[in-house]
């Protein structure tokens, strides 16, 4: 079992940033693929970003490239996603996601979902 726990989530106003960060705790961190996804009421879940156990194959949604940024750091158990230049369609709650497959994780398809942070960017 891989425990999952999303922070930094908050409100900021259009063109600001945010960095999240999602905690994990359970099995070996640095064998799993992690990833982003975001939803927002009656929507789908939407892919955001992802990265491989190693760092070296990263994913991005079109949505969010050149803005969001996604790093691991093995020795910390920790993922982030650094957002920047967010726009009001940004506003979601930002889910961390865990999967021995990064392109698994791209997909969704995966075992292990934190319990989301919510972002609200003003216009």
């Amino acid at each position: 079992q891989v425990r999952l726990v999303e922070s930094g989530g908050g409100l900021v106003q259009a063109g600001g940033s945010l960095r999240l960060s999602c905690a994990a705790s359970g099995r070996t961190f640095s064998n799993y693929g992690m990833g982003w996804f975001r939803q927002t009421p009656g929507k789908e879940r939407e892919f955001v970003s992802a990265i491989s156990w190693g760092g070296s194959v990263i994913y991005y949604a079109d949505s969010v490239k050149g803005r969001f940024t996604i790093s691991r750091d093995n020795a910390k158990n920790t993922v982030l996603l650094q957002m920047n230049n967010l726009k009001p369609e940004d506003t979601a709650v930002y889910y961390c996601a865990a999967d021995t497959n990064v392109n698994d994780v791209k997909r969704g398809q995966v075992p292990f979902w934190g319990q989301g942070t919510q972002v609200t960017v003003s216009s």
